[in-house]
């Protein structure tokens, strides 16, 4: 555990030192205030309009940014260290490719994380102290929101290492992260959209909610409208409401959505020819 640590630290120092935490912090807390105050603006009405409205417009700004910044924070975690030469390096000491896994993720999810909290927290105080607003209420919601953020950011880490690891120049690592980000933000949701109206209504209504499940976007927007107790789902998120899409449902399938590629990022790293 110490060793994994150790990669942990390493990772999160170098996430400070290249300003990526900062970075992400800085344009999670700006966006977040300004959806916040300027939301309602299309409805002539400036200033903190509800909670609802803020974390939904929220949840739609962290499904288009939360996988594109964590997949530029990871793509290279494997194939940029192997180019230069220090993966090997690494490799050198007494360490296992699982705790060198281990501790990459939990470095670079660290860096996330504290971007997360830092960067929806402080919209969270403002808007607790500036508007009046159930605090308590403020702070239990926008904690959920911080907690399903960072998840969904961990999946896309996972994703990238897997990524990282099947390919053997950072450039093509950083053009499928590109790709992987458009499949699951915009073309899965448009995929099953034209899948339901082409069927015209004769798939088997029982498991197309279910659907939703591969792609952990779709999954953390349902988890949003369930933080703020709304029904309102709109676009192919409608079909959410015939399954069975409870906090603990999504959560084993967010988490499954974390474990799986990781598992599958240890395999390859295991075989991957390293020198």
């Amino acid at each position: 555990m110490n060793k994994i640590l150790i990669v942990a630290q390493k990772e999160f120092r170098d996430g400070i030192r290249n300003r990526w935490a900062i970075s992400i912090a800085v344009v999670f807390v700006l966006l977040s205030l300004g959806l916040a105050y300027f939301g309602s603006a299309t409805a002539g009405v400036l200033g903190f309009s509800s909670l609802e409205s803020t974390l939904v417009s929220l949840g739609s700004l962290c499904v288009m940014l939360v996988p594109l910044i964590a997949l530029m924070l990871a793509y290279n975690s494997f194939v940029g260290e192997l180019e230069q030469g220090t993966l090997l390096l690494l490799l050198t000491y007494p360490l296992s490719h699982n705790q060198l896994l281990l501790g990459k993720f939990m470095g670079q999810a660290a860096i996330l994380s504290a971007a997360a909290l830092v960067g929806f927290g402080i919209p969270a105080v403002v808007i607790s102290i500036m508007s009046d607003v159930n605090v308590a209420e403020v702070l239990l919601a926008f904690s959920a929101f911080i907690v399903a953020a960072s998840v969904l950011g961990w999946v896309f880490i996972a994703l990238a290492y897997v990524i990282s690891l099947c390919v053997a120049e950072k450039s093509k690592a950083a053009g499928l992260a590109l790709v992987v980000w458009f499949l699951f933000v915009l073309v899965f949701d448009l995929m099953l959209m034209a899948l339901l109206v082409a069927s015209e209504g004769d798939i088997n209504q029982t498991w197309v909610p279910y659907l939703l499940w591969f792609n952990p976007t779709d999954v953390f927007r349902i988890f949003v409208y369930m933080i703020v107790g709304s029904t309102n789902l709109t676009g192919v998120l409608s079909i959410a409401d015939q399954g069975s899409n409870g906090i603990v449902h999504l959560s084993v399938v967010m988490l499954s959505w974390v474990a799986l590629p990781l598992l599958l990022s240890a395999w390859i790293l295991k075989r991957k020819e390293l020198s």
